[in-house]
């Protein structure tokens, strides 16, 4: 689907510029999720399994799982469950932490390293931001950064 017009896209009118604005964030949201799971479907991965392994590979030593959770871009309530997807794939691995039994290390594997340079090669995630000069992109991450 092409988008470029909200208010035509969903062929509807707004009481005021502010819902439209808020109703426009959420629908390019889940055009910027479809498009993520269309495009780490290959890899078999979600976008936050993807995620996990950016974090792993940026903190370049085995970190906590409290702190991937504090670390993800989109909180993840089923984190076992997407880190458990990981070991099985050989992407990631759990080492016991010494001083405390119950807390968990997670380390990227080196075929998990490898993947993300895979993905990098084929990402074309760019693509949704192309349109938007380097300025553009400031004032719209700075006008986000001032909604939340």
């Amino acid at each position: 689907m092409v988008m470029g017009n909200f208010a035509k896209d969903i062929s509807s009118k707004f009481e005021n510029n502010k819902i439209k604005a808020m109703l426009n964030i959420l629908y390019t949201a889940n055009h910027i999720t479809s498009f993520q799971n269309d495009f780490f479907k290959p890899f078999g991965l979600s976008p936050q399994q993807y995620n996990i392994l950016r974090i792993l590979r940026g903190a370049k030593q085995p970190i906590k799982v409290q702190t991937i959770k504090e670390r993800m871009v989109e909180r993840a309530p089923n984190l076992t469950r997407l880190t458990d997807k990981l070991c099985d794939k050989k992407l990631i691995k759990r080492i016991a932490y010494p001083e405390d039994r119950r807390v968990v290390l997670i380390e990227i594997t080196k075929s998990g390293l490898e993947l993300l340079d895979t993905i990098k090669l084929n990402n074309q995630t760019h693509q949704l931001l192309d349109k938007l000069t380097e300025d553009e992109a400031i004032l719209l991450s700075n006008l986000l950064d001032k909604m939340r």
